[in-house]
């Protein structure tokens, strides 16, 4: 029998993270700090206007892009907050996830053998969704000494004429870091002059610690080259209601809409209303959430260095991502050693790309009463490690 499989999916490796979760699955006693999930409930006002939604029988198709409600309500979020102005019914769409949003952004914009520039460590989907997609991933190595942060520099280095696209994953997952209306200048100016377009993935937009978010779409001319994508995972603990949103110029979300039309129809129906009360009433839930968030950052990155970890203090999302190559080990062999003799699951930097090898990611979605378990654990195992060496 021939095979049946595509040869494109076979040569993508199965995510990184996955594999650590189907052994905490079976762990009694296990703690991880690994799941990028908010551990708040979503907002009750936020679910009751679910619920209020199937009362009223609300159980059918949407428009493909999303109801109109809430494609006004992200216009005016993205205008009181940034500054940034969209016509809701050009240039706005309503997706599964901010995950789909990035997957048809880049089957709308890529001919094959197109570059993408991807800087890294970042989110795990963006380079298969790349190949996929029949591109060609590049990426771009994120370095500590710059906090993690793209430098017109290294953008410049990786530009090819077969460059197309650059995806800006700030704030980001897994470093926690950000970039700043001057590390945006830069980056503006570069895309400009080499005639690239940017997939701004920002999920993590209101869980920016110091200041606010910027967009690179705000900058001017480069909202025609932009495409902005959020959603409600994250600010909202929305992540099993599956809902994000891309805006981006009209000739971009046309076709990113034919392919959701084919392959998706619609985003679901009771979870756009829900986001429209979100949206509408949910600036306290978000300032609440990230106050918390704050709170947790602050005490893992003390506890961490008082361990001896040498650890960036994240600015964005809720991530933090120390450095462990004083251990001598590879960041798997650390994850999985951690894993079998302490039962505290984190996810090797290498989870993330290549460049990632030497560090940890570990995620602060969790109550201070589980980070102080799985942290007093984490430095019993580094007390051994410190014996044995």
């Amino acid at each position: 029998m021939r095979n049946p499989l595509s040869n494109t999916i076979e040569s993508i490796p199965p995510s990184g993270i996955r594999k650590f979760f189907d052994i905490v699955n079976e762990m009694k006693d296990a703690i991880s700090l690994g799941v990028g999930e908010p551990d708040f409930d979503t907002p009750w006002h936020i679910r009751d206007e679910g619920i209020y939604s199937l009362e009223k029988g609300r159980t059918f198709y949407t428009s493909n892009s999303g109801i109109k409600e809430l494609k006004i309500e992200i216009c005016e979020y993205l205008k009181r907050r940034f500054d940034i102005s969209y016509d809701y019914e050009n240039e706005v769409m309503v997706t599964v996830g901010g995950s789909e949003a990035i997957d048809i952004a880049l089957r709308a914009m890529l001919n094959p053998g197109d570059e993408v520039l991807i800087p890294q460590p970042s989110y795990v989907s963006y380079t298969p969704c790349t190949i996929l997609a029949g591109g060609v991933p590049v990426p771009i190595r994120l370095e500590e000494k710059d906090q993690f942060r793209l430098t017109r520099q290294k953008l410049e280095e990786m530009i090819t004429p077969k460059t197309k696209i650059l995806i800006l994953p700030f704030p980001n997952n897994p470093t926690g870091s950000v970039m700043e209306a001057r590390d945006l200048i830069g980056i503006a100016k570069v895309v400009e002059e080499h005639d690239l377009f940017v997939i701004s993935d920002e999920i993590y937009a209101e869980l920016t610690y110091q200041g606010q978010h910027c967009t690179i779409a705000a900058f001017p001319g480069m909202k025609e080259r932009t495409v902005l994508i959020n959603g409600f995972s994250k600010s909202y603990a929305m992540t099993g209601w599956r809902l994000g949103y891309a805006c981006a110029p009209d000739t971009i979300l046309k076709q990113m809409l034919k392919i959701h039309q084919f392959a998706i129809m619609c985003a679901p129906t009771t979870s756009q209303y829900a986001a429209v009360e979100a949206l509408k009433n949910g600036d306290e839930d978000v300032a609440r959430m990230r106050e918390a968030y704050d709170q947790r950052r602050r005490f893992l990155v003390k506890a961490l260095r008082d361990m001896g970890f040498d650890c960036y203090e994240p600015q964005g999302a809720f991530y933090v991502f120390p450095n462990i190559k004083r251990f001598g080990m590879t960041s798997d062999e650390f994850a999985l050693k951690l894993l079998e003799e302490e039962k505290v699951a984190v996810v090797p930097g290498t989870a993330f790309g290549d460049c990632g090898e030497g560090y940890l990611r570990i995620s602060y979605a969790y109550s201070l009463q589980d980070l102080k378990r799985a942290l007093e654990r984490l430095e019993r195992f580094v007390r051994r490690l410190e014996e044995k060496s």
